[in-house]
């Protein structure tokens, strides 16, 4: 069995290769060109059949992972980055990953969990689209809100807003009367790029907006309900937001209790505890995925107009700490909620 740490970089990967007594067998860098990368495997092959490997997430991991699974790697171990060091070297990185992946191969291969390391999960195949089809649906709709934030702009600075047509801004009616206003030549061409951005912008999300409704409704074999199938019954909860939060929980198995998915969440409180100091909690740590965040966010006006409970549960938070607070322990109860309904298979009931 051979050890390998890689340390990836767009261009070049740095390698150390490690034997069952932990010496070094091999250490080079190797050119992220394909054909660099197959005689690099082509030779570890020769050398022995069976290797692990170890690297550092990056957004650039993917081709990677396939390369190892494609050459029988034994186990992927794949980490969150530590904080760079005053002395860092790529040899260094790739070196201290060996040493961390040899000491702990006994651990790794049986599957245990190793203290002190933050393995990161390997989304599969469809886990991954989806997360990338929900991140290009929220890209989308922050661009059709910043180019009506110009438009708005540039009403506002005509005083134009008052012969507005419609009380709502999005209507067909208001896209007709902003075509034909009469503005200065430069406002005037500035409007009409806006126009033809606007509509394109509401095109693409129309377009994936169907591609989101078609995932959301496929049912793995063996079950009922998906996931994302099973969160569209709790309040406020559509298509676009189910598939958001189900491809980034993943297999509900890997969180054993609540408090592990609303901290996966980033939705728990850090602390700065030492010596005979008393436990201060401070604000949420804010870690994980910021989509789901901001999902579980717009999801709290839902819980509280349609479930009495959590409306009464709110209050009573509200009236202690603040609305700020008890908003992100509605979001964090939310998690909960949801953990349970994922756990079970059961469909939200109110109350």
């Amino acid at each position: 069995m051979l050890y390998l740490a890689i340390d990836q970089h767009a261009k070049q990967i740095t390698v150390c290769v490690r034997n069952e007594e932990g010496d070094t067998v091999l250490r080079r860098q190797v050119s992220t060109r394909p054909e660099k990368i197959q005689a690099f495997f082509q030779q570890l092959a020769e050398m022995e059949s069976e290797f692990m490997a170890i690297l550092e997430v990056c957004g650039f991991n993917d081709w990677l992972i396939e390369t190892l699974r494609k050459w029988s790697c034994r186990e992927i171990v794949l980490i969150h980055p530590e904080k760079p060091g005053k002395r860092k070297t790529d040899r260094r990185d790739a070196h201290k990953l060996a040493d961390l992946l040899w000491l702990n191969r006994e651990r790794l291969a049986e599957g245990q969990t190793v203290h002190g390391l933050r393995r990161v999960y390997m989304v599969s195949q469809k886990e991954r689209e989806d997360r990338q089809l929900t991140s290009l649906r929220k890209t989308l709709g922050q661009r059709r809100t910043r180019t009506l934030n110009k438009i708005h702009r540039i009403i506002n600075r005509h005083n134009l807003i008052w012969n507005y047509p419609t009380k709502t801004f999005q209507t067909q009616a208001g896209r007709h009367w902003l075509e034909k206003i009469h503005l200065a030549q430069i406002d005037r061409l500035e409007m009409n790029l806006l126009l033809e951005e606007w509509k394109t912008c509401d095109e693409q999300i129309v377009q994936v907006d169907e591609k989101i409704t078609e995932r959301a409704r496929q049912v793995e074999p063996g079950k009922t309900l998906s996931a994302t199938q099973i969160l569209m019954t709790a309040p406020g909860v559509s298509h676009y937001s189910g598939l958001t939060l189900a491809s980034r929980i993943g297999p509900i198995e890997r969180f054993p209790s609540p408090r592990s998915l609303a901290n996966y969440f980033g939705l728990t409180p850090g602390c700065h505890n030492s010596g005979d100091s008393p436990d201060r909690l401070g604000s949420i740590t804010k870690q994980g995925s910021k989509i789901a965040r901001f999902i579980l966010g717009q999801l709290v006006l839902h819980f509280l107009k349609q479930d009495p409970k959590m409306r009464k549960w709110y209050r009573n938070i509200k009236l202690r700490r603040g609305s700020k607070i008890a908003r992100v322990a509605v979001m964090r109860r939310i998690t909960t909620v949801f953990w349970h309904m994922l756990t079970h298979e059961e469909a939200y009931s109110i109350g």
